[in-house]
């Protein structure tokens, strides 16, 4: 594993345990050219996904890319990281498991739908402004009407 201070390619795995939710393996690691300590994940792949995009593109599935969208919609939200993580795997497993190598983005973003309602109301309409690309406010307005009910104005 290269180090991401020095780019030396001769790092030293220091310990190594599952995460708690036994889907990955977290590793310490040394690097003996500039003394930095770094922390990497070992992951299991099923198969390599492909995400189809609206206008047609494809681009091969980034767990980050869907994870930093998750962390934007949750920032400063009490939800527990632990949580976040777990959800991040299941949507993982469910698109991996799902026997298609070629994944609509649309069917991402449903997955992610799905799990924000369940986790967060407000990370779920964070997510939802830009998934489904609100322009005013009356959309957001629109959108928890539909989602939540008549909500009281004070």
């Amino acid at each position: 594993m290269r180090c991401p201070f020095c780019t030396n390619e001769d790092t030293q795995v220091k310990d190594s345990r599952p995460t708690e939710d036994n889907t990955a393996i977290r590793r310490r690691r040394y690097c003996p050219a500039c003394g930095a300590r770094f922390t990497t994940f070992e992951r299991i792949q099923l198969r390599e996904l492909v995400v189809l995009k609206k206008g047609g593109g494809r681009i091969p599935f980034d767990r980050d890319k869907l994870e930093r969208s998750i962390l934007i919609a949750t920032r400063k939200r009490n939800v527990d990281p632990e949580r976040v993580e777990r959800m991040i795997n299941g949507i993982v497993r469910q698109l991996e498991s799902s026997g298609e190598t070629e994944i609509p983005s649309k069917l991402i973003g449903e997955h992610v739908m799905a799990a924000l309602a369940n986790l967060d109301p407000v990370a779920y309409v964070r997510f939802a402004s830009v998934y489904k690309n609100f322009r005013e406010a009356r959309d957001f307005e629109s959108f928890v009407d539909k989602e939540f009910g008549d909500v009281p104005q004070d």
